[in-house]
């Protein structure tokens, strides 16, 4: 697979960090998928759409071998069509959505989340746009 996006985070990663990804799912059914990496090399976590099975697999790779697949059955894209996913991160899990719709809740197992560092979108599929944000998780009326 090509890399079509690869960021740096500032600091690492944090509550309330969100990748958006959109694009267009039409080169190969199982081509495209998100990696969040350590400073170490391991993948701290890994997210793949897989066309063929019409799941989304989430994992890690850390000290040299893979942990066990989460697999979800819910999966909103059609290849051929345009597709939005988003990975967003909270204190204790990623949440992936695909086309705003939440298809997987995935445990961090790598602390601390400040490790990880960097993200890559590797991908055959056509990208229209890739979004690395870092939102404030503050909610209410603040004070007023």
């Amino acid at each position: 697979m090509t890399l079509q996006f690869e960021a740096f985070c500032a600091g690492g990663l944090a509550p309330g960090w969100s990748l958006t990804v959109q694009g267009h799912a039409d080169a190969g059914e199982d081509k495209f998928e998100i990696n969040f990496l350590t400073d170490a090399g391991d993948i701290a976590f890994h997210v793949k759409p897989r066309f063929s099975s019409a799941t989304v697999v989430g994992n890690a790779f850390q000290g040299g071998r893979w942990g066990q697949e989460e697999v979800s059955s819910v999966f909103p894209l059609t290849l051929g069509e345009p597709f939005e996913m988003e990975v967003s991160a909270d204190a204790e899990h990623f949440h992936i959505y695909a086309q705003e719709q939440k298809v997987l809740q995935f445990p961090h197992r790598h602390r601390p989340l400040a490790t990880i560092t960097r993200v890559r979108v590797l991908s055959e599929h056509r990208l229209a746009q890739v979004e690395l944000a870092k939102r404030s998780l503050s909610w209410g009326d603040g004070g007023y």
